[in-house]
């Protein structure tokens, strides 16, 4: 009697370890598969937050020393913000492992696009920035997909984030629910502290800016977001890669509101929640004095 009761209970704790041992496997594997879902590779849909508008950041991008950094450092301003999907896209000829392995990594939601500025508009190592618009070949490419992709039903803001700025959470927060275009101050840009809409009463009367005040919308590319389902129901529209300096946004908004119709946001547009910062070219001197030498460094680490 003795021997068999221990015979139960023996069976009884193989079985209970068993049981035990598969459900905390199956645990793992649900954690890891929620994990592995919230990176997104080409052009799956996102799989949560959708009470949520989707906000679309579109940001250009070319290989430059300091490429890495600032992306790692924009990557993870944007993983603070639900519900958003960001194109990245690159001024090459193709996608580099550089990037991609960044994307990959980040945590984010993402497409990844290329396409390379014809020559006669790139910049030459001694022009100033100013020169030539930049970044236009890239984000008519990001519209380009979204037109292919999405469909005006679809609830969801885009805005174009160059991957040199500083930008608070807070911006992305005021963006959510545009309904057409809505608008905010820049700081440090235009020669200015700030540059930005006036307002009164809750309505743009003007913009507050010193440089070619004329312009049809004289606001900043970190400045605005476009409401998806308007953007798509305009489907030429897009940034003329031949408007005169300083008129690029005004080539893409001209197209689909008036000043009327702009939504001041950040506090009737009293509150700066993103910069037009700039990260210093790095000099490096020594590593071609090193190259020369034979001792440059090691290319495989990516910096």
């Amino acid at each position: 009697m003795r021997l068999r009761l221990r015979n139960i209970f023996l069976v009884y704790f193989v079985v209970s370890s068993v049981g035990l041992m598969y459900a905390l496997l199956q645990i793992g594997t649900n954690a890891h598969g929620r994990i592995q879902h919230s990176v997104v590779k080409g052009h799956r849909d996102l799989p949560e937050d959708d009470h949520l508008p989707v906000i679309y950041v579109v940001t250009p991008t070319y290989a430059r020393p300091h490429q890495r950094a600032e992306l790692t450092r924009l990557s993870q301003t944007l993983l603070l913000i639900p519900s958003l999907h960001w194109i990245l896209v690159e001024d090459s000829a193709e996608r580099s492992k550089s990037v991609a392995d960044l994307l990959a990594q980040s945590g984010l939601h993402y497409t990844h696009l290329n396409v390379q500025t014809p020559p006669v508009m790139k910049l030459k190592d001694s022009d100033p920035n100013w020169l030539k618009p930049r970044g236009v070949e890239q984000r008519n490419e990001a519209l380009r997909w979204l037109k292919l992709n999405k469909s005006p039903k679809d609830f969801g803001v885009v805005y174009f984030a160059d991957d040199d700025n500083t930008y608070s959470v807070r911006i992305f927060q005021e963006m959510r629910y545009t309904q057409k275009v809505s608008v905010w101050p820049v700081g440090l840009v235009g020669g200015l502290r700030y540059e930005g809409p006036r307002v009164e009463k809750g309505h743009v009367i003007g913009f507050h800016t010193a440089w070619k005040p004329h312009r049809p919308f004289p606001i900043d590319m970190a400045g605005f977001a476009v409401s998806l389902s308007l953007l798509l129901s305009h489907p030429e529209a897009r940034f003329d890669p031949n408007a005169e300096r300083g008129f690029l946004e005004s080539s893409l908004l001209g197209q689909l509101v008036s000043i009327g119709d702009l939504e001041p946001r950040a506090d009737n547009c009293t509150k700066v929640w993103v910069w037009h910062t700039r990260t210093e070219k790095p000099k490096l001197k020594q590593e071609e004095i090193l190259e020369k030498q034979g001792r440059g460094s090691d290319l495989n680490i990516q910096v």
